[in-house]
């Protein structure tokens, strides 16, 4: 499994026969390393509904023809623009040819923004997603809450990317009691950087990982891991 970021919380998992889009919020990220015509995708998962995640998710879909995985309300509302999607919930899991995606609680809001005002996307979530025996773990946005402590218990966790940026998720004082508890063998900061308010010092995250005894990378964008 290769993991390269993409900026802000975006993501492409390759894995040996598929691309697998992460929250692709390319088009308005001052930070990321491609453009949405650009990218590759057999699947699109994604956190919550918004803007900042969805992205450039139904251009993608149109071009690639990618299915896109989300909760029910957002994978309704997307499937009313014209693309093929795959509604889940909270909790809920499904192997896809692609590998297994399950949705996981996260704290944080979920609103779709429209010309008229805001429509409910349904709860926002993370997402654990298995493939060739690993696991990445996509919290989404999200603030710390205790049942990080059973997802560190229930799974086996290779590399878990965290929001950093405070603000509107946690900042990295949460973020490292939440890579205590999740237990992955890898961390990667997300959601900082992109505009001056979520702005953080990535490296001094990853020097506070060290002192715990947890290994972290702070990728820039365009970077990629293997596990």
């Amino acid at each position: 499994m290769k993991i390269t970021y993409l900026g802000h919380s975006s993501f492409v998992v390759e894995t040996e026969s598929h691309h697998i889009l992460f929250d692709p919020f390319l088009t308005g990220n001052p930070n990321s390393p491609v453009k949405a015509d650009e990218v590759q995708a057999d699947a699109i998962l994604l956190t919550h509904a918004h803007a900042d995640h969805v992205g450039d998710t139904i251009a993608i879909a149109k071009r690639t023809g990618a299915t896109v995985v989300a909760v029910y309300e957002l994978a309704t509302w997307l499937s009313q623009q014209g693309i093929p999607t795959h509604p889940m919930h909270l909790g809920g899991s499904h192997v896809f040819p692609f590998g297994r995606v399950k949705f996981t609680l996260a704290f944080h809001g979920a609103a779709i923004e429209t010309e008229t005002g805001l429509l409910y996307g349904g709860n926002p979530a993370g997402i654990l997603f298995s493939a060739a025996g690993k696991t990445f773990y996509h919290s989404g946005d999200t603030a710390l809450f205790g049942d990080m402590k059973l997802l560190g218990e229930l799974n086996r966790i290779d590399v878990a990317a965290l929001p950093i940026g405070d603000n509107f998720t946690m900042g990295p004082e949460d973020a490292l009691l939440a890579a205590e508890w999740i237990k992955a063998k890898t961390v990667i900061p997300m959601h900082y950087d992109t505009f001056p308010l979520i702005a953080q010092d990535a490296a001094s995250f990853v020097r506070q990982l060290a002192h715990k005894g947890i290994k972290g990378q702070a990728l820039k964008p365009g970077e990629t891991i293997s596990v």
